[in-house]
């Protein structure tokens, strides 16, 4: 599940493309907070502001006249545009995201860094070293952010059903990584509740 910000004044046109997306795509939702994606419908003047509040987030701008400069995080979809390549785009975009080693993932006043193992503690500037799996682990909850996540979800999205991995071997990843964070930080990093976990939210 992938969460999309998506920019636009015009009220039709979003509301048309976010049923649209939902109709055919209900892997992605559309929320105003912690996004994986961002669209951009023609409004060239805000680029530059969401660019900085989310500098690692894949950014799609939708226009029929203008372009911003395109890289690795920045795509443009001429409009008109069909469905079907929205998607494709879509997705793209966020496997991209997936599987990138460098995409600083930014929430809570922490940013986690996959390719260095690391998260940041940005209010007082401490940096914990983590294992790949503990970065997994914050990755996918970062995804399903406002969700609490099963140790079942856990075990078919991190441990990709390895038939090794218990309840218990999840439940000690999850309290050595919270130990070791949140002893270093003094602030939460994940909540429990009913047996599921979720990122601590703003």
């Amino acid at each position: 599940m992938a969460h999309i910000l998506l920019i636009s004044d015009n009220t039709d046109f979003s509301e048309d493309l976010k049923m649209q997306v939902q109709r055919f795509a209900p892997d992605f939702i559309f929320k105003d907070k912690m996004p994986d994606l961002l669209v951009v419908d023609e409004n060239i003047d805000v680029y530059g502001d969401f660019r900085k509040k989310y500098p690692s987030v894949p950014m799609i701008f939708l226009s029929a006249d203008f372009e911003i400069a395109a890289d690795n995080l920045n795509i443009n979809i001429k409009k008109p545009f069909s469905l079907m390549n929205f998607l494709d785009v879509l997705r793209a975009a966020n496997n991209k995201l997936d599987n990138s080693v460098d995409g600083y993932l930014t929430f809570n006043g922490y940013e986690l860094r996959p390719n260095k193992r690391e998260i940041a503690d940005l209010k007082i500037g401490k940096v914990i070293k983590l294992t790949e799996k503990e970065v997994e682990i914050i990755k996918y909850l970062y995804k399903m952010s406002g969700h609490y996540v099963s140790k079942n979800d856990l075990q078919r999205n991190v441990w990709k059903y390895n038939e090794d991995v218990t309840t218990h071997t999840i439940e000690t990843h999850i309290y050595r990584l919270r130990q070791k964070v949140e002893e270093t930080t003094g602030r939460r990093l994940i909540v429990t509740e009913n047996g599921g976990y979720m990122l601590k939210q703003d």
